[in-house]
């Protein structure tokens, strides 16, 4: 009998990804961003047959993908590095060459349309306004140019347009809890909400003809509901809700006269089809946890890109009901069955707030008794059952880590998300240190065995924890987290900056609350060995940032580790960066546990 080694940690960081994908029109083809040789690059597979192929050698990540109606050829919008500077290309189904449509250096192509014939392209760019943003059509065959919309008060993206072309809809983005939709109809603009308040969003938008749109909003409530607007009659109804669900996104279904709903119930995600026709509704059985994407084809097959907190990004077709998995990602060498489902765990906060959050618990006979705290990014996000390599590596090693949804986690309804704006250091800082009091005190967690390692936002808590709270962790890392949020305010991108006295507060008015809530503030108090990690090509939380925190702790001659990724933004896009972040993160950790 042939006895087999456990898998080792070194499975897991080979683990693929899926950015994006998009089906041909006949449902021959599909076309998918992964990174299969290391690097994302696009590859498609001739269906039914489920064997990939590349179509491209680009090397870069992928956002968005659209595949021209007539089936003549794909537009990709690619950046360079994780700049987030997408630029706009196209290729034959076939593969090759990337075409360069529209380029422009230092500046964000996003949200591509094709037209009908497959002649022209919509797209929102902030080539000509950094702020508000411009939504252009653009004519493949002659070059020319023109604006459709030109935001004004926020930034405004073109989402949607009518099947016959004659109307667009577009969103204006005042917050993440603040977001209007607006259908312009040659020179008219039509918000799809009766009022602009109380402040509302509109999450996803369907058009079923000229005239009849339906759309997500949670105007005058707490959760998303699915409404309809009459361009005729100019009428808002409200259609259908359900009790403490979020919807989030909204597929037509032409042949069936159905919409396919996806909404947000706390850690998960549920899928629902509803009958125009007779407004039934039916929920549909998912493959997954989590729904990334979902793409309806004319036939009424159902395209999916999902994943479970045991298995990775993969895609899925269903097709008169029944899911066919199309990929089958998983990590190399180790059985579904050895990867850990997280506990949903539920704990009052210091004000009485219930909060939710997530327990992977490491194995009894692997464990070595640490617990990592992982507040997670956004802040209005949340930390839901899908996959990540990190926490399944870290528990295959003995960690447990415990992911809570603080004040400010999307999928709680609107009121909840809102708690953290103008508040990013004072209440969710204590409903993390709330669930770790709980954790303590139900016996999940030994008070001297508690590491802390948070990205983006959940990199700015940690920091900012360690600050506060040094007395509960043997060790922080931080992934690329905002250390000042006087600098942070001014260093995102331009098209963020109408937000920012919203979501995080104004460098005048809110002086005080900012510096209270700057992690930078309480270096003295920062005594616990740190690792950073960032990209230097991150738009969002610029190099400076983590520059100047572990400049300030050197200084003290604290004990801090700098990583910086040359060729990487605010994420990790090639698999070497992913695997050496992530052995640099278990060989900090591993330095503590005995």
């Amino acid at each position: 009998m042939i006895a087999f080694s456990k898998p080792d940690v070194e499975y897991f960081f080979q683990t693929f990804g899926i950015e994006t994908f998009t089906v041909s029109p006949d449902e021959s083809q599909l076309v998918f961003s992964t990174n299969l040789n290391g690097k994302y690059n696009l590859w498609a597979m001739d269906l039914p047959t489920l064997f990939p192929y590349p179509l491209t050698f680009h090397n870069q990540s992928c956002s968005e993908l659209a595949y021209d109606k007539n089936g003549n050829f794909i537009i990709a919008i690619m950046d360079k590095d994780g700049d987030e500077n997408g630029q706009i290309y196209a290729l034959p189904p076939h593969g090759g060459d990337l075409k360069p449509i529209r380029l422009k250096e230092d500046s964000r192509h996003m949200v591509p349309m094709i037209s009908n014939d497959g002649k022209q392209i919509y797209y929102t760019s902030n080539k000509e306004d950094a702020t508000f943003l411009k939504s252009y059509q653009y004519d493949l065959e002659t070059g020319e140019e023109k604006v459709v919309v030109h935001g004004k008060e926020a930034a405004t993206y073109l989402v949607g347009k009518s099947p016959d072309e004659k109307s667009f809809i577009y969103g204006k983005h005042f917050a993440n809890t603040y977001a209007l939709a607006y259908v312009k109809v040659g020179d008219q603009d039509i918000l799809l909400t009766p009022s602009t308040l109380p402040e509302h969003t509109v999450s996803s938008t369907a058009y079923v003809s000229e005239t009849e749109i339906y759309l997500l909003t949670n105007y005058k409530e707490d959760y998303s509901y699915l409404a309809k607007f009459d361009m005729e009659k100019s009428e808002f109804v409200k259609v259908l809700n359900l009790e403490n669900e979020d919807f989030v996104n909204l597929e037509y279904d032409k042949g069936s006269s159905s919409l396919y709903i996806t909404s947000e119930n706390g850690v998960k995600d549920n899928l629902y089809k509803y009958n125009l026709s007779d407004s039934t509704i039916k929920k549909i059985e998912l493959p997954t946890t989590i729904v990334g994407k979902l793409s309806v084809s004319e036939s009424g097959n159902v395209y999916l890109l999902g994943r479970s907190a045991t298995r990775p990004l993969n895609l899925y077709k269903m097709s008169n009901g029944e899911w066919q998995p199309l990929t089958k990602y998983l990590v190399p060498g180790v059985k579904e069955s050895e990867l850990v489902e997280p506990e949903v765990l539920t704990y009052p906060s210091f004000d009485g707030l219930n909060i939710e959050a997530l327990y992977f618990k490491a194995e009894p006979e692997t464990s070595n008794s640490h617990v990592i705290l992982w507040p997670h990014g956004g802040p209005q996000s949340a930390e839901r059952t899908y996959f990540r390599s990190l926490f399944q590596f870290l528990v295959h090693r003995g960690y447990s880590i415990f992911a809570p949804n603080f004040r400010g986690s999307t999928g709680y309804g609107l009121a909840f998300t809102k708690m953290v704006e103008g508040d990013w250091g004072h209440g969710p800082r204590l409903d993390n240190i709330e669930g770790l009091e709980w954790l303590i005190d139900k016996g999940y967690a030994d008070r001297e065995k508690i590491l802390l390692m948070g990205g983006s936002y959940g990199g700015y808590m940690a920091l900012l924890l360690h600050g506060r709270h040094p007395e509960y962790f043997k060790a922080v890392v931080d992934i690329f987290g905002p250390s000042n949020l006087f600098s942070f305010i001014e260093s995102v991108p331009e098209h963020w900056k109408p937000v920012m006295k919203q979501w995080v507060g104004d460098p005048v008015e809110d002086k005080e609350k900012l510096e209270e809530d700057s992690p930078i503030n309480y270096l003295d108090t920062m005594t616990k060995p740190m690792l950073v990690i960032q990209g230097a090509t991150d738009p969002r939380v610029v190099k400076v940032e983590s520059d100047q925190i572990v400049a300030a702790l050197k200084e003290k001659a604290r004990d801090v580790e700098y990583l910086v990724l040359e060729d990487e933004g605010h994420g990790f896009s090639k698999k070497e960066n992913e695997i050496k972040v992530y052995r640099k993160v278990l060989e900090f950790f591993d330095r503590f546990i005995n």
